[in-house]
């Protein structure tokens, strides 16, 4: 199962960029885990996206639930989880 994993942001972006270089470190971790495929915050700057591997429901909740945004109160997350029957090679 994958997962799109939707932040929004709860906080003013001013207060949201106080936790961002703890994020992208727990992000880049991700990244480099090939945990995480995507991420990148929306045009609107309202949020952002991560698109996550092959991972149970459970994992995917439980990664979110480490990310620091959440910890320091400035973002939450809604997962949307999909099967991926089409995908490209290597994923």
């Amino acid at each position: 199962m994958f997962h799109v994993l939707n932040i929004t942001y709860i906080q003013p972006l001013d207060v949201v960029d106080q936790s961002r270089p703890a994020h992208l470190e727990w992000l880049g971790k991700l990244v480099d885990e090939r945990r995480i495929l995507l991420a990148g915050r929306l045009e609107s700057q309202g949020g952002a996206v991560l698109i996550a591997s092959d991972m149970s429901a459970e994992e995917a909740d439980a990664l979110t639930a480490s990310d620091p945004y959440v910890h320091a109160g400035v973002a939450s997350y809604e997962r949307v989880s999909f099967n991926a029957g089409f995908r490209a090679a290597g994923l």
